[in-house]
This record gives structure tokens, sequence and C-alpha cells, in this order.
């Protein structure tokens, strides 16, 4: 078994990373723009990038579900390993509820998906005021919590690489030097 992930699960992380990176920060930013027809593009950018993710996350489930990742070194501690799975669970799970959350939101605001301008999505759920406000609770709490556990993500990546050198970074950055 290879010690590096395949191409595309590596091309597949990179994209969905750079997708992140825009969406969160655009999402923060539109929140509390008044109502106008550049806030409502900036959302329809901002779907655009959820329903992007949410598919690309489909084809990631299923290329890992049938390439098994690279397993982690027998150095590392025991508690380090449950961890490294569990996050990776935690973001898996996250990428896919984040979208679904922001398309069930705009369904019950009355606010229909289009993806890209040119494919509309169907509504989830009947417009219905209430439900449309939890549901935006619901998205903004996941995508903090989403935040945070990236940081913790990207922290234990650059530890491996820096401070443990045991070549975890390698593994998604194939030009990495390794040891």
């Amino acid at each position: 078994m290879s010690n590096q992930y395949t191409r595309t699960a590596i091309s597949l992380h990179w994209l969905i990373a750079l997708l992140i990176f825009a969406a969160f920060p655009l999402g923060v930013y539109m929140h509390d723009l008044p109502l106008s027809p550049f806030k409502l593009k900036l959302y329809s950018y901002h779907k655009w990038i959820g329903v992007s993710i949410f598919l690309l996350m489909m084809i990631r489930l299923y290329w890992r579900m049938t390439h098994r990742p690279p397993a982690l070194p027998k150095s590392m501690p025991r508690w380090e390993r449950i961890t490294a799975e569990s996050v990776h669970y935690l973001l898996y799970a996250l990428l896919f509820l984040i979208p679904l959350s922001g398309w069930l939101m705009s369904s019950a605001k009355g606010f229909q998906t289009v993806w890209f301008g040119v494919l509309p999505l169907p509504d989830l759920v009947g417009k219905d005021k209430a439900l449309g406000e939890t549901l935006q609770q619901v998205h903004e709490l996941l995508n903090f919590t989403l935040f945070f556990v990236l940081g913790g993500h990207i922290g234990a990546a650059l530890k491996h690489q820096f401070i443990d050198r045991d070549d975890i970074l390698a593994r998604m950055i194939p030009w990495l030097k390794r040891s």
C-alpha cells in the first residue's frame, strides 16, 4: 500500500479546500450587507460554491470508499490516530451538512437554489419563515464549527510537518521533500 493519497484524492482535497476558503469569507461578508442586487449576486455565488462542494464531496466519499487511504505512521500515538480519524469523519459530515443546511434554509426562506444560474434545484422544504430562521442558525453554527475544526486540522498537519517531521503533510502535498 502506498504511503501517499491518490492523485484523485489529492485533487479533490485541494479543490474542496479552495472552495471552502472562498465560501466561508464570502458568507461572512455578505451576511450583514443591506439588501441589494449586489448582495443577491453574492448569495448566488455562495450557493454555487456550496452546491459544488456538496457534489464534489459525493465524489470524494465514493473515492474514499473505493480507495483506502494510506495508513498513519505506527510511530504516531494511538490518541493522535483516533483523533485524526475522528476529525476526518467530522470534516466529511460537516462538508455534507453545511451545503444541505444552506439549501434547506434557502428553500424555507423561499429562495430557490439555481446552480451556476442555469440549473434550478428543487426546493427541499416549503416556504416557512420560522424554519428558515432556525436553519440559518444551524447553517451558521455548522460553518463556525467547520472553521474551528479546519483550524485544528491545519494546525495538526503543520505540527506533523515541522515538529514531528513524519511526512504526514507530504502524503497530501506530493512535491514536499520526503524524509
